[in-house]
Parts: structure tokens; sequence; C-alpha cells
């Protein structure tokens, strides 16, 4: 049995300069919770897989291919994967997600 203390787990370097945590991975999944501060957000972004983001806290911005919208906690927001996204945090307190990727990511994301 493997128990991750999520808010515990060490911070992963990532391209947007933001707090990801590393929570699961294995051949098939990757799970990284991030956490957005006010003000921040990940930079428009392209990844070779499929992904979903499921909101932890807070409120925030989603944009994929374009369309923005709203977003707040208990929602879950499907990501194609090649599609260009991003998340931001535009309000005045945390907002926190996990993003989960399936299969692993093997190939780098690439910034637009």
């Amino acid at each position: 049995m493997n128990i991750v203390k999520a808010l515990e787990a060490a911070q992963s370097e990532n391209p947007h300069g933001v707090d990801a945590r590393g929570l699961h991975s294995t051949e098939h999944v990757q799970v990284t919770m991030i956490t957005l501060k006010p003000g921040e957000g990940l930079k428009l972004h392209l990844t070779p897989v499929d992904a979903f983001f499921y909101v932890l806290e807070g409120t925030g911005k989603v944009e994929i291919g374009g369309e923005v919208q709203e977003i707040v906690k208990d929602m879950l927001i499907d990501s194609p994967a090649r599609i260009p996204h991003r998340l931001f945090n535009e309000s005045d307190a945390d907002f926190r997600f996990l993003v989960v990727k399936t299969p692993r990511q093997a190939d780098a994301t690439r910034l637009l």
C-alpha cells in the first residue's frame, strides 16, 4: 500500500513555474496536484496525451481550444490530447486541482 499526503508531496519542476506535486505515476496514468496562487496560471500549452482536471478547491478559469469557462470545486474538465489549453487564477484565493493524464506522458509538453 502506498499513501501520499498530497499537500506534503515534493514540488516538481515544471515549465509553468507553479506549485505542482506529483502524486501518482505508472505507465498507465499520471496524477499531479497543482495549486495556483491568485494571479498565477499555466502557460498555454499542448500535451501529447488525453487529460482531465478535477477542481479540489477555489475558483479558476480554463481555456481549451480557445474557449474559456469559469470552473469551481467538484467540476471535472476533459482536455483532449494536442489541443491548446491552460488554467489560471483570477480570484483572490488559492485554486487547487488535479491533473490526470492517460496514459502517462512520455513526450514533453509543448509551450505555445
